[in-house]
Formats: C-alpha cells, sequence, structure tokens
C-alpha cells in the first residue's frame, strides 16, 4: 500500500509512548503521491515518496 516505487521506502512501525509510559504499538506512513512518470520511456502512474520527487528521482510526465 504505502511503498515507494523509487526508493523502496515503506510503513516503519513501532510504539507510541503516553506520558505515564504506557506504549501502543503505531506506525509512521510516508508521504506517498501517484503521479504519472516517464518509466523507460513511457508514461506510467507510479506510487512515489514526497522525497524522490523533490530531489529529481522521477521525472514528471504532462
Amino acid at each position: 500500500m504505502a511503498k515507494c516505487t523509487v526508493c523502496g521506502k515503506g510503513v516503519s512501525t513501532g510504539h507510541k509512548v503516553s506520558h505515564s509510559n504506557i506504549k501502543t504499538k503505531r506506525q509512521w506512513k510516508p508521504n506517498i503521491q501517484r503521479v504519472k512518470a516517464v518509466v523507460r520511456g513511457t508514461k506510467k502512474r507510479i506510487d512515489v515518496c514526497t522525497r524522490c520527487l523533490r530531489s529529481g528521482r522521477v521525472q514528471r510526465a504532462i
């Protein structure tokens, strides 16, 4: 679901820790955008994290 097709960044899991030190499970999801991009010369819709978009690893299709 929440996985970047360029870098492979996905969901991280861990604990939410309250003030009283009670630990419950939680997830951190990356900011994934569904964009049209040029992949090997063809236009495709891919799921990309915003870090890859901002750094220029993905060439957006117009």
